[in-house]
């Protein structure tokens, strides 16, 4: 692990310094970051994913547990920093590359770097990163569903992601994040984290937040792709009444055709509105929807 001085001596070597564009803060609590690694209970047989490794000091001390550590950086610059950093740790695969191929795709050459791991190490995928914070909900988002699945992610965050991430109906908060993962497994929040304790401080406050995977909660869903669908149909026009947001079904959703009767089964007054509906709620309403497209 480095400390702010070792990162800044690092960068100035090459000439670069932290984008503010691309989210780059610097996690320098060397106590925080280990609270993070064992926060995540690694163990010798697990793959772990870090996006937005920079220099390699959270890298470094992931694959002091790891079966292997594959981490992903977008600023070549650094990439090529942790690269040099790492040279001599053989479980490490540094990638420089956007984690993100679209906005709902994560990159191909990631996805290949895990499936290729996964024939040798057959423990758990993780997600244990520093996330820049541009792109942590969108890559939370899409590591809960196929090609890659994880089975636990332990993460810094923005504050208000980490409100987002754990939020219950009703709530200013409650959104698509908060269901996906309350849907599919258990969610919480380790430490919350002031600016100093990293480098350049952010405006805002942070915070260090885990979800464990619960297979006997993600097995309810019996078509991942639809349930989404469903809950980004309603939660989208989430100050319209339940009844209007059908109204605005595309694709599979648009061939439903008695909204009523799968609102009636579901116990749901359609006059309520999307934000209040729980992530059982619509786990419930999107399996009726898949039962109803297959009779058809």
């Amino acid at each position: 692990m480095q400390t702010k001085q070792q990162i800044q001596q690092l960068l100035t070597c090459s000439g670069v310094w932290p984008n503010k564009r691309l989210g780059q803060h610097f996690l320098i609590d060397l106590n925080l970051m280990r609270l993070l690694v064992k926060s995540a209970h690694i163990r010798n047989n697990d793959i772990v994913l870090e996006v937005g490794c920079g220099t390699g000091s959270l890298t470094e001390a992931l694959a002091d547990n790891a079966g292997m550590v594959i981490a992903v950086e977008r600023d070549k610059a650094l990439a090529e920093i942790a690269k040099r950093q790492l040279a001599k740790t053989k479980n490490i695969q540094i990638i420089n590359t956007d984690i993100l191929e679209t906005k709902s795709t994560i990159s191909q050459t990631v996805i290949k770097a895990i499936q290729l791991c996964r024939k040798k190490y057959l423990g758990q995928v993780l997600l244990v990163a520093n996330l820049p914070y541009n792109v942590a909900s969108p890559v939370m988002l899409n590591l809960l569903t196929a090609p890659i699945t994880v089975d636990g992610m332990y993460v810094t965050v923005q504050k208000e992601v980490a409100q987002r991430i754990t939020a219950s109906p009703g709530q200013k908060h409650y959104g698509t994040l908060s269901i996906y993962l309350a849907a599919t497994g258990d969610v919480k929040t380790i430490r919350l984290l002031k600016p100093t304790v990293f480098w350049p401080e952010p405006e805002v406050n942070s915070a260090m937040v885990s979800f464990i995977r619960r297979k006997t909660k993600a097995s309810r869903i019996k078509n991942f792709e639809l349930f989404r669908n469903v809950v980004h149909l309603f939660m989208q026009h989430r100050r319209k009444m339940l009844k209007t947001c059908t109204k605005f079904a595309t694709g599979k959703l648009a061939e439903i055709s008695n909204w009523p009767e799968i609102f009636r089964q579901c116990s749901i007054d359609p006059t309520r509105r999307p934000d209040q509906l729980s992530p059982e709620t619509y786990i419930a309403i999107a399996n009726l929807c898949s039962k109803q497209l297959n009779q058809e």
